[in-house]
């Protein structure tokens, strides 16, 4: 089944790099009473999402945080390593923004977002997409047809219909 507007995310646990090295952190914890915008990339360092995903909400982290959106998490199918060196390589940490790996699509497949493109040597990943979740129930969804474009998903149409 995929996630749809009005849908309550399911529970699931996602990687992030800690102080120690890799922690979990529970997605129903992040959203429970809160304003969060979470957005997925099919892969870390990849073409679009490194010059163009990832950019978008790191130049709109201050316009979403004035429209009362809490946190901004971007998800991928990697691990919270490569999610952490990611993260301070585009800025992402600096703007505020929770990086999270989903190492083993458990969460991308359970919402329903999973595809595999074999020749890009991309299996089991995630689709572009970016929602507003509201206490844990996803109130708008915007999901790219394409996985190279970076147009519906990015920072700026969402923060559009905020």
């Amino acid at each position: 089944m995929t996630i749809t507007t009005g849908d309550k995310l399911p529970d699931a646990a996602l990687m992030r790099m800690g102080d120690d090295g890799p922690e979990s952190v529970e997605l129903a914890e992040r959203t429970a009473g809160r304003k969060v915008v979470i957005f997925a990339v099919p892969g870390a360092f990849t073409p679009t999402c490194h010059s163009a995903h990832v950019p978008s909400f790191v130049r709109t982290a201050g316009d979403f945080a004035d429209k009362g959106v809490d946190e901004i998490i971007c998800v991928s199918v990697n691990d919270p390593f490569v999610m952490g060196a990611w993260g301070e390589a585009t800025g992402a940490d600096a703007a505020g923004l929770t990086m999270l790996g989903d190492p083993e699509s458990t969460f991308t497949e359970a919402i329903g977002m999973d595809f595999t493109a074999p020749p890009a040597g991309l299996l089991a990943r995630s689709k572009r997409y970016a929602m507003l979740v509201e206490d844990g129930k996803v109130t708008r969804l915007h999901v790219e047809e394409n996985p190279g474009a970076c147009e519906v998903s990015a920072g700026e149409a969402l923060l559009s219909e905020i």
